[in-house]
């Protein structure tokens, strides 16, 4: 029996005889419908949603195929779709492996749907991307021009002895060299893996190993936080002693600012000398639809990082799809996803959702707060960006950094109104944050998608349709059309209105990842075991239904807290102490407690900066003793944390996601446990210190 079985067998049958496995007590009713002029001219209507819905439940497999013709296919496929599901073995009764295929047989090559076939049909002058570094170079590229770029940089892979289906390791900042090089990867039918610049050499060491990568391409250095910060011998850490590693392709970014380069000839190669002076045409090769495009890894909030395989034709069909309803795509958007290339989120709406409709897309290098804390204002300004993706930890940033909000150009700050489109992705987002989203930088008008989906999902599953959906802040409604998603209890069947328990997809879709590299059984067991018998795949959150059917996360389940028997989620925790004036953001985790088994532990981001264990006479004690009513006031008194801790920031992946265990490692005074993850590898030593005041 796991941790989350043994803890939701104390909790007493709710209503319906279904056993409520995860509390859900925070209600949110604000609603906001979709605006008449948007809904008049968005790419999904009412009536063209009812009509996805009825074919996709007539035909799943049949809806898909409909969908694949977004894609320009070199063969078509002989055999749409076929599912082996997880069912025990005749002799051993061991779950046998789950594997599935979509469109196999045909062929198609990913660069070419991204790219060429744009320029062929007469759009090679419109601009792809609009670059910004963080220093505030400056460039945009056409989408011939990248046609040319993708093309060298695909002859001197060639050169360098890449073929299709070798391993490619990028380990690069937000360049337009991580798209061209991306793409250029696909475009020879070799498969890439895209890790965060941020993460440590072993970080890095980890994947190289584990994907076998017979290339590795980095850069010299990069600029972060406004300093010129060295890569390249990190690198070499990471790859010394890899038997496959036969080069490292280097970029020449920050130059004389990182001097002192470490080059070993014959192995290293700068990108400059070899991709320069190749041809800038490149005759493409069309590849399986089932054949590896990318291996992307976990974020490792929680033990070892999982190499996610995802195949060519399923997941651009999913991703294309997606793109176009859920953001609503127009010849004339200038769309900004955050996201660093390196995160699912930036694979499937960067580097090929906004590419496959021929979309216009921002990218900026730095963070968001060099060298001012408007700068994300500015650069939406700047190019007129009219859909803005992030994260809800930029979003709760903000607030904290403009708490009187965001000044307009008559105050001396920014001109937002081309914003006509916000998305969230990562995190549930705290309804208070997701009301000053809309407010503040969509001008109370701009419909929020907020997008629920994982690295194993490939692209988005729950998300509003915006010319549609009634929205609610802080939930994602329900799947879109052609997908399931149900809430179920510890035996896979559906939780009444107003509980809580498990987020599964019913059925399969294109976009998943079809394995675990190298460990197919971690896959089974990950994601297809728990509830093998209903062929549910287990996405490992927790969510509530409410009363017309929507869908509300209320977080991992490894983060659900278990107090006196009430199985508390993070999330509704944490959205309470966000809707107080004073607060940022809040990471809630459950500590041992004799009493109650666990104690609820809140650690605190203020708009004030202030920091503190809140058990100190003085402002730190006042405040932590109203956050304790707020919360009891807001869900009730089970809910009150029994400790307040004001920090200066929180430990968070690069994805935004908090790491809540290294907080619960804090809390409990436990070394703490792998920390490659993280964004900011300083702030855990920034919290123990404010613990041991």
């Amino acid at each position: 029996m796991g941790v989350t079985d043994a803890a939701a067998a104390a909790v007493p049958t709710g209503t319906q005889g279904v056993r409520p496995t995860i509390s859900g007590l925070l209600d949110e009713h604000r609603r906001f419908p979709a605006p008449p002029a948007f809904a008049a001219q968005a790419n999904v209507t009412a009536a063209d949603a009812d009509a996805l819905r009825a074919a996709a439940d007539a035909d799943p497999v049949g809806f898909w195929e409909q969908q694949s013709v977004r894609l320009d296919w070199a063969e078509p496929w002989h055999t749409a779709h076929t599912w082996h599901p997880a069912l025990p073995d005749a002799e051993t009764g061991e779950l046998t492996v789950p594997r599935a295929e979509w469109f196999a047989g045909g062929r198609l090559n990913a660069s070419v749907n991204a790219v060429d076939r744009h320029v062929e049909a007469g759009r090679g002058d419109k601009v792809a991307f609009h670059f910004e570094g963080e220093r505030g170079d400056r460039r945009s590229i056409t989408y011939a021009e990248l046609q040319r770029e993708v093309a060298k940089a695909a002859h001197a892979l060639t050169e360098l002895g890449i073929v299709a289906g070798d391993r490619v390791v990028v380990y690069l900042p937000v360049l337009l060299e991580t798209v061209i090089a991306t793409l250029a990867i696909t475009r020879i039918g070799a498969v890439h893996s895209l890790v965060f610049g941020g993460f440590s050499s072993e970080a890095l060491r980890f994947r190289v190993e584990d994907t076998g990568a017979r290339l590795v391409i980095t850069t010299d250095g990069q600029f972060r936080r406004g300093a010129a910060v060295p890569v390249k011998a990190a690198v070499d850490a990471a790859v010394e002693g890899v038997a496959s590693v036969e080069h490292v392709l280097v970029i020449r970014r920050t130059g004389d600012e990182t001097p002192d380069l470490p080059f070993r000839p014959g192995r290293d190669v700068w990108w400059h000398e070899v991709v320069d002076r190749q041809p800038d045409v490149h005759e493409p090769e069309s590849f399986d639809a089932e054949h590896p495009l990318f291996i992307i890894y976990t974020s490792g909030t929680t033990g070892k990082p999982k190499g996610l395989v995802h195949t060519t034709g399923g997941y651009l069909t999913h991703v294309a799809y997606s793109y176009w309803a859920v953001f609503d795509a127009k010849p004339d958007d200038v769309y900004w996803c955050t996201a660093d290339l390196a995160w699912v989120t930036a694979h499937s709406y960067v580097h090929y959702g906004p590419l496959l409709t021929g979309t216009t897309s921002v990218l900026y290098e730095g963070t968001p707060n060099t060298p001012h804390q408007g700068r994300h204002f500015e650069i939406i300004e700047r190019y007129g960006v009219t859909t803005y993706y992030t994260a809800p930890t930029l979003i709760r940033s903000l607030m904290t950094w403009f708490p009187e909000g965001i000044p307009g150009p008559d105050a001396g700050g920014h001109d937002l109104s081309s914003i006509r489109l916000l998305g969230s992705v990562g995190e549930a987002i705290n309804p208070e944050a997701w009301v000053w989203f809309r407010e503040q930088i969509g001008a109370d008008a701009a419909p929020i998608v907020d997008t629920w989906w994982q690295s194993e999902t490939g692209a988005a599953i729950m998300a509003p349709l915006p010319g549609v959906s009634t929205l609610k802040p802080g939930s994602s409604l329900r799947a879109l059309p052609g997908l399931t998603t149900r809430v179920v209890d510890d035996h896979g069947a559906d939780v009444a209105p107003g509980h809580g328990g498990y987020l599964v997809v019913d059925g399969t879709w294109p976009g998943m990842a079809r394995t675990v590299w190298g460990n197919p059984e971690r896959y089974r067991d990950a994601y297809w075991a728990r509830f093998a018998d209903r062929g549910y795949f287990f996405s490992g959150d927790g969510a509530k239904v409410d009363a017309d059917g929507d869908i509300w996360l209320l977080g991992r389940v490894d983060d659900v807290i278990n107090v006196s028997g009430h199985r508390l989620s993070t999330i509704e925790i944490e959205s309470a102490l966000v809707a107080h004036p004073s607060v940022g953001e809040a990471g809630v985790v459950g500590v041992s407690d004799a009493t109650t088994g666990e104690a609820i532990v809140a650690f605190v981001v203020t708009s004030d900066a202030l920091t503190g264990t809140g058990t100190e006479t003085g402002t730190a004690a006042e405040r932590a003793a109203a956050l304790r009513s707020h919360v009891a006031g807001a869900i009730g008194p089970i809910a009150k944390p029994r400790e307040v801790v004001f920090v200066a920031d929180l430990p968070k992946t690069r994805s935004g996601k908090i790491m809540r265990r290294l907080l619960v490692d804090l809390a409990e005074g436990r070394p703490l446990g792998d920390t490659t993850s993280l964004q900011d590898d300083r702030v855990p030593g920034a919290i123990a210190a404010v613990l041991a005041r």
